[in-house]
């Protein structure tokens, strides 16, 4: 790649504050150059004071195609879009960015779709299972209706801010009846446990369930990338759990992203 760096390479951002923890620079960047794309995705850290500056600045530079946006801006992304997908609509957020031909953003949700495929890797259907959300913000919110799409049987979404919680499963309901309110984390009788809040990322951080009340048949899956192993998973493993790790998700979705951004989708 870095022979085919010049003024004419397309540039690619991940935004987002923190933005250590964050897989995709590498594997878009990959993605890119596996699909004859003279094009590079940087990381760019953004404090939230200056995010919406950010995306002002960010129209009007000739040579930005896209962003991948992550932690914690993905509903003040869509609101920078012009143009978004149904389900980014649906959520109100947006995790990839493109450039629509009057220069505008066009928006879409992708971290659902990570969180299933790496689901489905591991040889695990969602149809049959009821599972627990736990955290309903930007990923959490794609997660949960991927989930419910994909076919599971019953969602509950639990959030320590019940008025984020309760926003997600207003969204979610208009869509899907099968979804409701959880008024605990407690994971015993879920088929399906979905970390997607940022638990695990600190040391320290207590756990998003009790490994003591999981299942050895549950799967329990984490958003959460460094470290590449969570503390969520670790346990879960220790518990007979089947997994999938928040690396893994991401690695799920790595063409998905690099086709949308390259408008190829």
């Amino acid at each position: 790649m870095l022979e085919r760096l010049s003024g004419d390479t397309r540039l690619y951002f991940t935004v987002g504050y923190p933005i250590a923890q964050v897989k995709s620079p590498g594997g878009i960047t990959r993605g890119f150059e596996a699909r004859g794309a003279n094009a590079v995705l940087v990381p760019i850290e953004v404090p939230a004071d200056r995010i919406e500056g950010f995306f002002d600045l960010a129209a009007g530079a000739g040579n930005l195609d896209g962003m991948v946006v992550t932690v914690p801006y993905k509903f003040r992304a869509r609101a920078a879009c012009a143009t978004v997908s149904p389900r980014a609509e649906l959520l109100g957020a947006a995790n990839v960015l493109r450039r629509n031909p009057d220069g505008g953003w066009h928006g879409d949700m992708t971290d659902g779709i990570g969180f299933c495929n790496a689901v489905r890797a591991k040889g695990v259907e969602l149809t049959g299972r009821r599972a627990l959300l736990v955290g309903a913000g930007g990923a959490g919110s794609a997660i949960g209706l991927s989930l419910l799409d994909g076919g599971v049987d019953e969602l509950a979404v639990y959030d320590l801010d019940a008025a984020r919680r309760d926003a997600l499963v207003g969204k979610l309901a208009g869509r899907h009846r099968n979804v409701a309110a959880a008024t605990s984390a407690d994971p015993t009788g879920y088929g399906l446990v979905a970390n997607a809040s940022p638990a695990g990322m600190r040391p320290g951080d207590p756990l998003p369930v009790d490994p003591a009340r999981l299942s050895p048949g549950t799967h329990v899956g984490d958003v959460v990338t460094a470290p590449s192993v969570p503390p969520l998973i670790v346990a879960a493993r220790a518990a007979g759990c089947t997994t999938n790790t928040g690396t893994e998700m991401y690695e799920a979705q790595i063409d998905v992203i690099a086709n949308f951004l390259l408008g190829r989708d």
